[in-house]
Order: C-alpha cells, then structure tokens, then sequence
C-alpha cells in the first residue's frame, strides 16, 4: 500500500513506535479487560480475585502479542497481529463456573475447572492450525456466522442484567434492581459512546468506549456508587503466579461436560481468526494468497491455540486476534511488528499491577452493561454481516432457520433438557453449542445442490407457506 509509513518489516525510531503502540493499546484495553470483568461479577469473585484475574488477562495477551508477533519457529503470524483475550468463550466460561459453584464447589474449584479446560481446549486450534483449508470447506461464512450471532444474543443477556445493577443485585437486592440510577447510569455511558463513535476523529472514535466507562465511572463515584475503600488491601505489584488455583481442585465431572461446548468454540475462533489476519495482511499491503500468506496464517492460527494454552496457565481466559488493530494500521500508516514488542511491553507491565485491575474491578455493574450490550450487541450484528456475505439459498435459509431455533430454544426454555443426562444437559444446554453444531451437520449433510435455488424464485418445496 503506498499510504504505508512504516511497513512490515520497518523499524520505527522509538517515540514513533510508543506512540503507535499507546494507540493499539487504547484500542483493545477495554475488548481485553471486559471478559474477565464480567465473569469476575457472575462468579462472585471478591476484589482481590478479580484485580488478579483482569491483571493476568493484561499479562497473558502481552506474553501472546509478542509471540504472534515475533513468530518463533512456527508459532506466530510474524504480523502486527495483537492478541487480547476472547468474547466468543464468555457465556460457556460462566457457565461452566457456575456449575461448579452449584454443585457446592468454591470460587477457587470454579476457576481452576474453567482453566483447566480452557488449556485442553485449546489443542483443537492447534491441531486445525494444520489443516486450514479443509477447516474453511467445513466452517462455511454461513456456519462461522450463525455461531457469532448466537454468541452476541446470548451475551446480550449479561449486558441487559447488568444495566438492572448486576446479577448479584438481582438475586441478592431485587427491590435495587433496575433502579432509576442504575438505569440512569447505563444511559449515560451508552448516549457517550453512541455521539463519540459517530464523531469524525479517529482518535476520538477509537476511544468511545474506554471515554463512555470514564464518564460513567466519574459520575458513579460522585453518586457514591464506587466504594474504593475496598482496594485497601490490593497489591499494587505482583509477580504473575502460574496455575495459581491448582490442579486437585478442579471438577472433573463439569469439566467432561464443558469441553465439548469449548472445542467448538476454538474452531470457530480458529476460522474468525483467518479472517482477522488475512485482513491484517491486506492493510499492512502484504500478500493475502499464495504460499507465504498461508504461511502466515497457519502460523496466525497456531499461535492462537498456543496462546490460548498459556494464557489458561497464567490464570486467564482463551486468547485470539483482535480486529480492532486493524482499524489503528489503516489510521497511523504504521505496520511495522516492531511496534507489536512496545505493545507487548506495555500489556506486561499494566498486567504487573494488581490494582490497576481492582479499580476496574469495582467499576459499578449499570456503568459496565452501558458499554457491553454495544459491545456484545455489536459480535450479534457481526455474525449478520458474516452471513450475508454468503449467498443465501433454500439451503442456507433452512440452516439458519433450524440453527437459530434450537439454538435460541434452549436459551428461552432451558427446561426442554431436564431429561437431559448431566454431560449432554452440559452441552446442549447452551444456544451457542446447540445451535453451533446444528449448523455443522447440517451444512454437511445437506444436499448442496439447492444452493442454486434462490430464496426469491424458489421450486415448490413444501416450506412456500412459512412466512
């Protein structure tokens, strides 16, 4: 690309290169933060747990942005590829903490189970990394894309319970549940965001959300919503301690029944993944075919799976690309990976101080919830573009009809699988492994030759009356 200032391979001096990694930075703190923050509230995590796991979720993405980027041997894109830590395992994440939970076990059995298949998981990314084209023959845009969705209307949930004040003021103080303020408080920082991302500064846009919790932060405090009494005893630095939680606490029983759910969620991350470094790739006016660009993102890919292990071991959720840098490259003109090391440098050294994770960590639930349901509402609307970037057939219509029914069936009316034996009640108990897989066999099972029958003039096939 000739609006290029730095490419790939150049070697920016260092004011440049802090500069452009303070922007990457800024772009993907909120995306790597927001997951673990969120499971920290469904858990009922206390301040000190939860300021360890959002610091670790800092930590685990600088230690995977610099192996992405560096490539070591295979391992890695050799791109400005950043990693942060994944929306796409939240739902199934707290899910499988909450069974552990439910089943009498601690806050500390929970997270060691949740990381514990997060680690064995990730060994599907691996071994797919090696088998890109016969994954993207299986994983259609039309599958990959209905799985999104699922993601995001699932999510939308958690963000709606937490603009009401959170799902522990639900259970605990439903009288205080969606309250004026709380309500008022998720206003304010959605109205923020909405009006700077419609702003014509770039800057200003790529910070809407991080600028939106700011504000809702500020006004929260000055309402007395924010008790920072309860950062007292927060360490201000820690070493990071791996496998903290320990291998005899885990859950086998939960785990068996979480890590099918998990396995599809990898692959799906797997193909989102090809799609974010081919589009890296192309802004960074690199080659996006040919035998160096699947070098890359078999590499890309790899690394993800690898990531996505350390990170469990370092006590943090699955890694994967972030789109958003992509947005950054194309702004700044700046490519270079180097610029990828300053980022990964900064990550290590926020993920290093525990109490930068407790001040977010007390960040008031209706404040929160303003940002995510754009956010989780925005993975929903992704998912949509991802589908229709495929020709829609009678067979594609079919698809999406049975995926999106069963997938949202079980969600609405979880009931229908009380019959369930306690593994299978464990995967198909959830909208986005319903529905996930659904759309896989169906779209190898059925016959591809209606894919020519067009959704506007179709053949009598029985289904004319539905609508």
């Amino acid at each position: 690309m000739s609006d290029m200032i730095y490419k790939l391979n150049d070697k920016p001096k260092a004011p440049q290169a802090f500069f452009a990694g303070l922007q990457h930075l800024m772009a993907i703190f909120v995306g790597i933060i927001t997951p673990p923050i969120i499971i920290s509230g469904a858990l009922g995590l206390d301040v000190h747990q939860s300021s360890f796991i959002i610091s670790m979720a800092l930590f685990a993405s600088g230690i995977s942005t610099f192996i992405q980027v560096k490539k070591i041997g295979p391992i890695g894109s050799g791109l400005l590829s950043i990693q942060g830590t994944s929306f796409t395992f939240l739902g199934s994440v707290i899910a499988a903490g909450l069974a552990v939970k439910a089943g009498g076990g601690t806050v500390e059995a929970a997270l060691a189970t949740i990381f514990a298949v997060c680690f064995l998981g990730s060994f599907v990314e691996i071994i797919f990394s090696r088998f890109i084209p016969l994954l993207k023959k299986i994983i259609t845009p039309l599958v990959s894309g209905i799985v999104v969705t699922l993601i995001g209307m699932s999510l939308i949930r958690v963000g709606i319970t937490d603009i009401g004040g959170g799902a522990y003021v639900k259970a605990n103080v439903p009288e205080a549940f969606a309250s004026l303020q709380n309500l008022g408080l998720a206003a304010i920082v959605l109205i923020v965001i909405v009006v700077l991302n419609r702003s014509k500064n770039n800057f200003i846009r790529m910070g809407a959300i991080f600028i939106g919790l700011l504000v809702g932060y500020i006004v929260a405090a000055i309402m007395g919503k924010v008790d920072f009494s309860r950062l007292a005893n927060v360490a201000i630095i820690q070493a990071p301690i791996p496998l903290r939680y320990g291998l005899g606490n885990i859950n086998w029983g939960v785990l068996g029944g979480s890590l099918i759910p998990f396995m599809l969620l990898y692959l799906i991350t797997t193909v989102e993944s090809i799609g974010d470094l081919t589009a890296t790739s192309m802004v960074s006016g690199e080659p996006i075919e040919g035998e160096l660009y699947m070098k890359r993102i078999s590499g890309g890919v790899l690394g993800d799976g690898v990531n996505s292990a350390i990170a469990a071991i370092f006590n943090s959720f699955p890694n994967t690309t972030f789109s958003q840098n992509n947005g950054v490259i194309q702004m700044t003109g700046v490519a270079s990976r180097f610029v990828g090391f300053w980022i990964a440098g900064m990550l290590v050294i926020v993920g290093l101080f525990p109490i930068v994770g407790g001040v977010f960590s007390i960040i008031p639930a209706s404040v929160l919830g303003g940002a995510t349901i754009i956010m989780f509402g925005t993975v929903a609307a992704a998912g949509i573009r991802i589908i229709a970037s495929s020709t829609i057939d009678r067979r594609g219509v079919l698809i999406m009809a049975i995926s999106f029914g069963l997938g949202l069936g079980v969600a609405f009316v979880p009931e229908i699988t009380k019959n369930f034996s306690p593994v299978l009640k464990s995967i198909f108990g959830s909208a986005i492994t319903t529905g996930g897989l659904t759309a896989i066999l169906l779209n190898i099972v059925l016959p591809r030759s209606l894919r020519n029958q067009k959704v506007g003039n179709p053949p009598s096939t029985g289904f004319e009356d539905v609508n």
